[in-house]
């Protein structure tokens, strides 16, 4: 995973953890936890797509609060 995408993703579920009213130092928490884990995910693969990325972000936050993993991976298609 480049550092753009790192970044990206990082913002992404900053926002989306502000939105749901998740504390800063936990969503940081979860980030510090997740990243290496989608690293990994991510390396395992040789072709990526958006969705493909979105999935595996929103199951490894899964494991740390439902809600944000929910919000990360149907942003597009909430209301």
């Amino acid at each position: 995973m480049d550092e753009a995408l790192e970044k990206n993703i990082k913002q992404e579920l900053k926002l989306h953890a502000k939105a749901l009213s998740i504390p800063e130092g936990a969503i940081d928490s979860f980030i510090k936890e997740a990243i290496p884990a989608i690293k990994k995910s991510l390396k395992a693969r040789t072709i990526l797509t958006k969705l493909d990325v979105a999935k595996i972000v929103a199951k490894e936050i899964r494991k740390y609060n439902k809600d944000l993993a929910y919000v990360y991976e149907n942003h597009d298609k909430i209301i």
